[in-house]
Order: structure tokens, then C-alpha cells, then sequence
């Protein structure tokens, strides 16, 4: 009764007050909320709280001023009626159903007191939800509070779904028409979708493939354009791929080739005055190919012909043009004979002119042969009154196309050949200019004690000398410095740090002591230049042998005077050791052998069973028995060598062990040495160990001391 004059005779404020009264004597808010909104079911509290729409509906509401009074009236009773037990029931059950959400026997119990408590929006809401137990009775609770909702319709479809044995929170989620909305877009469906950590790290790996795969994809993309069709760069640059300078170079640098530098004055002459030839018909070779091996100054010569003209000097390497796109080597080909067109006179010089000049298949895709046809093309495109000289450079010119060597495109080829002696010693009086030589220095003993070396050797032998000059403090580089640059050259680098056995040691000395004696008295061999047990490269011992004067051919009788030097070693073990201890250390003399024996019977027609034939260039096209026929004879060919080796050694077997000691005591002897020893005369020589040597294990050794003369195997 108090009640009811409350809500007639108060005033707005007098109402918030006692509904604010109501509120506070609540334990469990979550509770009173969802409590006052099942009781009321207004439009009104959607909007606001409880409290401003019971206010609103009792006083601004006129239509509803009965409704709203009945609401407010049932809501104070139940807060004033109820004891303060059922609200600590409440609250109780609620935090064990929280505490235990599986159990579906304590969430039964919870349900039936929101029942009673007239709360049946709080069991549709969390039967509804995901992980929450159930039983038969949690879902008779459930039917029943939606019966009180009034959602009659789905309170059937429930009751049907549990009368045929399904699960009706299943049908529940499952359907659209069973869910808290209907779908429609005043009353959505709300879904909440739990993803794993490996389903997200899955996501990103996928899209950080996919992006990574886009950009690359248009780099692609990008760079064709730019490289092909130049929409995303501005005008070609001629100087982008290829090099364009003035040499300095001139002829008076150039030493050793002077045939080469002679072939190479009338296009000098040509740039200089073209009229020259011009005027009486002639014209000049459009192309000069230089052929040769590496160092000799093939590139040196193509400078020097630019810097003499005193013209622009265009090169490029041959590896240069092609690249993984097709077209771009063809398309760098017309742009540097455009640039060198645009400043004729000029020079045009390509270095490995093998590596795109190639011999051309049959077989070969189109896009293969694209820029050596454009090099055709502008090679016998362009007019000589342009003043435009193409040089190429190749260490192979047996690999060019037939159509690129032919008249018209290089006209003149230019053999650039090892420097004899004479252009050796010119090589190492220009290179000496820029060192420190002593005066005492022999430039033309040097350049006879370097056959064979190139002018890129003869250069490397200076600068050696000089950091070997440098690094002992030497005030010039004297002959001492030179003679060990030139052995570094030529036998490797010593390896001081090496530890030896003394049985390693001295069957390395009669090795090399058995090449020596060999080299010494076979009639034909090369002169000997110096032994050494010291270990050098890859090679415990070396046995030098250089020729006194340049040597363009070989005769029979050298050839097979070699064969004994290789044998010499392996022979020589055999007098201290035995022949089931010789070392793998002879495999290089037998390789060394056996290539020049074959090269003898297939190459040089030095076998009577094979005859005057030349077997070697097309060794697979022969019958079987001419193959069988050369083996033979190259294996008797090295079976005498040995015998012929053995039968001096044992005519020659003092010297063999006085020489073996020498190498022992003095670990390095030139030929002169070599010869005093051999002849039992006393070097004037320090006595030299470089290595460290240690104790060997018992070995069966033949010789027993200095001077005993072996006895040969049986």
C-alpha cells in the first residue's frame, strides 16, 4: 500500500530514489538486470536501464501509466517480498556453475532457481551457449523458460528435436530460424568465430607468399619493359655496357710481338690519313682477329693501335652480352658499333670473341644464335669510309664460326705467339724500368732461363722479385731476388713448415737424384737447370729442366730421352727400397710419360707398327684392333723406356748415391753443383735442413750408409 501512494503522490525524484533503494539492496547486479528485463519485456529498456524506463513508461506514458504501475509494483515486491536468502542462493549458484560449467547436474540446479526466480531469459541465454553441460534436465528447463519467453514455435521444434534423440543445442546453431536473430538486417545473427594459432600463422604465411610472389612478378614485369621496349628509362646510354676511353698506350710499349705490331702499323696508317688508300682503289681489312695464347699482349696490341691513331677505343668482353633475357645481347651489339659509328674514326675491340662467336648447330634454338648474327650483320653492314675497325681477341680461333673468320668481316688474322729470347729480354727491360734493379743484374741470362713464359710471366717475374727484394730490406732487386721469383714461377712455392721423416726425406733425394742422372746422361734430354728435395707446390721434390735456346719441334730420339728422365725416379726407389716399396710418388712421371708415348704412336707417326698415321683427332672413329695395335705399341714404348732407365742407373749407381747425398746435405743443387758432385769433387756450399725432420720407424732400407753402392732388386 505504501508502495502504490509512492508511485501516485511522488514526485519523479522521490522515484529514482526508491528505485535507486531497490538496487542497492541487490548482491548480484548481473542477476537484478536480467531479472527486471524478463519481467517487464518493454520497448523501453532496450534503451536505457530499468530504473529510466520504469520513470518514463509511469510518468511520460500516459497510455501505459497503468502497465508501467503494475511493473513497478511487481518489481518492489519481489525486491521487498524475497528474502535476502534467494539472492545469496543466486549468487552462490551461479559462481559454482561458472566455476564448473561442465557438470550438467550443477547447471540443472541453477536453471530451476532462475525458474523460480522468474528469470527463464537467463537459462535460454546460457543453455544457448557454447561449452556450457547438459543433460535431459537441463533441456526440459530450457523448453520450459522459452514456454515463459513465449516462444512457443521453437519451444515445439526443441521438444521435437529431443523427442527423436538429437542434440538441441545442435539444431539450435545449425539453424538460422532457431537463433537468437532472425537473420534479417534489423536483427542480425551474431557469430563469433575461434580460430586456432596455427590457422592464423597459417594466414599470414599465405599472404606474405602471395605478396612476395606479386612484387616479384612485376620486378619481372618492370625490368622487360625497361630492358626491351625502354618505357621505364629514359634514352639508351652507349656507355652503360660497354667502356669508351683514349688509350695511352702506344707501339713503344709493346715488346716481343714484333711481327704482330707490324701487321697492325697499316691500320694506324689507315686512321690516320684513310686517304691514303682510298685514293688508289684499295681498301682496308674491315676486321683483325688476334689469335694466341694468354698473356702474350693481345689486348696490349688492340690499345696501342688506339692510342698510336690517338682515336676513341670501344671493348667489351664476350661474356658481356648475353644475359637471362633474350634479344639483349643482339640489342648491345647494335649499340656499341652505333656508338662507335657516331665517333668514327674509333676502334672497336672484343676480348673472348670465342664466348658469342662460336661455331653455330643445326640444332641450336633461334634465340641462341641471335647475337652472333647481329654481330654478322653489323660485322659487313657498315661502310670502311666510316673509319670503324672491329678487332677481336681469342685464345681459341679453331671454335669461331666459319662466317665470322671468312674474308669481308676479318680479313687479317694476327697470330700473337710466345716472345723468343730476344723479345724476352726487350719484356724485361721495359717491366725493370718501374723496379730498383741492381746494375749487376743480366737482363739476357734471365730471358734464357725463361723459355716458354709469356709476357704476363715475364711482368709477374719483376713484381715478384721486387716483394722478395722488399721484404728482406734489400736496397735493389739483385739476381738472387730474380732467380728466386723465376723458381716460385716455375716450381711453386717452397713450404718451409713441412714435417719430414727421414725415410721420406731420403727416398725423395734418390728420387730425384735418379731424374737428374737420367737428364745428365741420356743422350737428347733436356738440359738440366736444378734439383731439390725442398717441397715445393704439391711436390715433395722437383727436377728442373730447361732448354738452353727456344725449342719450336721435338726429335724421336728427344722424345724418348724424356720417357727415361720420367722413368728415373721410379727406378731409383727401387735400388733403395725394393720394388714392393716404391711410393705413388712416380704418378706424374708415369702420366707425363704415357702422354708423351701415346702423343709418339698417335699423333707423330714414331711407331713402326702403326705407321705414318695420325690417330689422336679422330681416335674414336678407328677399328678396334688399330686402338689395340697403338696401346701396344705405347706400352712397349714405356716398358723400354724403364729398361733402358734401369740398365743406366746400374752402370751409373755411384753417382746415384753420391748425388742422392749431395741433395740430402744441400737439399738444393744447380747443374753445375750437380755435375762437381757427380764427378766427386767438393761444392762450396753451406749445408742446409729446412724442414723438420723426425725419426722414421724401422724400414727395409737396402743401402746402409753414405757412399755403399745399392744392389738391385731381383
Amino acid at each position: 500500500m505504501v508502495l502504490r501512494l509512492s508511485l501516485q503522490s511522488a514526485s519523479r525524484t522521490t522515484a529514482h530514489r526508491i528505485l535507486d533503494n531497490c538496487f542497492v539492496q541487490s548482491q548480484s547486479l548481473n542477476i537484478a538486470r536480467r531479472g527486471i528485463s524478463s519481467i517487464t519485456r518493454t520497448p523501453a529498456l532496450s534503451k536505457g536501464s530499468f530504473r529510466d524506463a520504469a520513470v518514463k513508461q509511469a510518468f511520460h506514458s500516459p497510455t501505459r501509466a497503468g502497465i508501467a504501475r503494475d511493473v513497478v509494483r511487481e518489481v518492489f515486491i519481489k525486491r521487498y517480498a524475497s528474502s535476502t536468502s534467494m539472492n545469496r542462493l543466486l549468487a552462490s549458484q551461479e559462481q559454482s556453475a561458472n566455476l564448473d560449467p561442465s557438470n550438467a547436474n550443477v547447471q540443472a540446479e541453477f536453471y530451476r532457481s532462475l525458474l523460480s526466480a522468474n528469470y527463464p531469459n537467463v537459462v535460454v541465454e546460457r543453455f544457448e551457449t557454447p561449452n556450457v553441460g547438459s543433460n535431459a534436465e537441463c533441456e526440459r528447463l530450457y523448453v520450459t523458460a522459452l514456454e515463459r519467453l513465449g516462444e512457443v514455435a521453437k519451444a515445439e521444434t526443441v521438444r521435437q528435436t529431443m523427442l527423436r534423440g538429437e542434440e538441441p543445442r545442435s539444431v539450435i546453431w545449425n539453424s538460422p530460424n532457431l537463433g537468437r536473430g532472425t537473420g534479417l538486417k534489423s536483427d542480425p545473427i551474431h557469430v563469433v568465430l575461434q580460430e586456432s594459432k596455427f590457422s592464423v600463422f597459417f594466414r599470414l604465411v599465405r599472404f606474405l607468399l602471395v605478396s612476395f610472389f606479386t612484387v616479384y612478378v612485376l620486378l619481372i614485369f618492370a625490368t622487360v619493359l625497361s630492358d626491351s621496349s625502354g618505357l621505364l628509362k629514359g634514352p639508351p646510354q652507349t656507355h652503360e655496357h660497354f667502356g669508351e676511353n683514349q688509350p695511352t698506350v702506344k707501339f713503344s710499349d709493346v715488346h716481343g710481338a714484333d711481327e704482330a705490331r707490324a701487321d697492325l702499323e697499316e691500320i694506324v696508317d689507315f686512321l690516320r690519313d684513310p686517304s691514303k688508300f682510298t685514293g688508289l682503289g684499295g681498301r682496308l681489312p674491315k676486321g683483325v682477329l688476334l689469335t694466341g695464347p694468354p698473356g702474350t699482349g693481345k689486348t696490349l696490341l688492340a690499345r696501342a693501335v688506339a692510342g698510336e691513331a690517338g682515336v676513341p677505343f670501344f671493348f667489351m668482353s664476350g661474356s658481356e652480352f648475353d644475359e637471362m633475357y633474350v634479344g639483349v645481347g643482339a640489342k648491345r651489339v647494335r649499340e656499341l658499333f652505333a656508338a662507335a659509328r657516331a665517333k668514327a674514326p674509333s676502334i672497336v675491340f672484343i676480348d673472348e670473341l670465342d664466348a658469342i662467336g662460336g661455331r653455330r648447330n643445326a640444332r641450336d634454338q633461334a634465340y641462341v644464335k641471335q647475337t652472333l648474327n647481329q654481330l654478322l650483320v653489323d660485322l659487313d653492314g657498315f661502310s670502311q669510309a666510316q673509319g670503324v675497325i672491329f678487332i677481336g681477341a681469342t685464345n681459341f680461333p679453331e671454335l669461331l664460326d666459319k662466317a665470322l673468320t671468312r674474308p669481308g668481316r676479318f680479313d687479317k688474322i694476327v697470330n700473337v705467339g710466345l716472345p723468343d729470347v730476344r723479345g724476352r729480354a726487350a719484356i724485361l727491360r721495359h717491366h725493370m724500368k718501374k723496379v730498383e734493379a741492381a746494375p749487376t743484374v743480366d737482363v739476357n741470362i734471365i730471358a734464357r732461363g725463361t723459355p716458354g713464359f709469356s709476357g704476363a710471366d715475364l711482368q709477374n717475374l719483376v713484381n715478384q722479385a721486387a716483394i722478395y727484394a722488399s721484404q728482406n730490406n734489400a736496397v735493389s732487386v739483385d739476381s738472387n731476388h730474380f732467380e728466386w721469383a723465376k723458381d716460385k714461377i716455375l716450381m711453386g712455392a717452397e713450404k718451409k713448415s713441412m714435417v719430414l721423416t727421414e725415410r721420406t726425406r731420403r727416398l725423395t733425394a734418390y728420387h730425384e737424384a735418379g731424374h737428374a742422372l737420367a737428364a745428365m746422361y741420356t743422350p737428347g734430354a733436356t738440359s738440366l737447370y736444378k734439383a731439390t728435395i725442398l717441397p715445393r707446390g704439391g711436390a715433395l721434390g722437383i727436377t728442373f729442366q730447361l732448354p738452353e735456346m727456344d725449342k719450336y719441334d721435338q726429335t724421336k730420339k728427344e722424345l724418348l730421352a724424356e720417357l727415361d728422365v720420367c722413368m728415373g725416379g721410379k727406378v731409383a726407389e727401387e735400388y733403395i727400397y725394393g720394388a714392393e716399396n716404391v711410393t705413388s710418388g712416380c704418378s706424374s712421371d708415369l702420366q707425363k710419360a704415357q702422354k708423351v708415348a701415346r702423343s709418339m704412336v698417335t699423333a707423330f707417326g714414331m711407331s713402326e707398327a702403326v705407321g705414318p698415321v695420325e690417330m689422336s683427332g679422330s681416335w674414336d672413329n678407328w677399328s678396334a684392333a688399330s686402338k689395340q695395335v697403338a696401346d701396344s705399341e705405347v706400352r712397349k714404348l714405356l716398358v723400354d723406356s724403364e729398361k733402358r732407365t734401369r740398365e743406366l742407373l746400374t752402370e751409373k749407381k755411384k753417382e746415384l748415391v753420391l748425388l742422392a747425398e749431395a741433395l740430402l746435405e744441400y737439399e738444393t743443387l744447380e747443374k753445375t753443383e750437380m755435375e762437381k758432385v757427380v764427378r766427386g769433387e767438393k761444392i762450396d756450399k753451406m749445408k742446409t735442413v729446412t724442414n723438420t725432420i723426425i725419426k722414421s720407424p724401422p724400414s727395409p732400407q737396402r743401402l746402409v750408409g753414405p757412399g755403399v753402392v745399392p744392389t738391385p732388386a731381383n
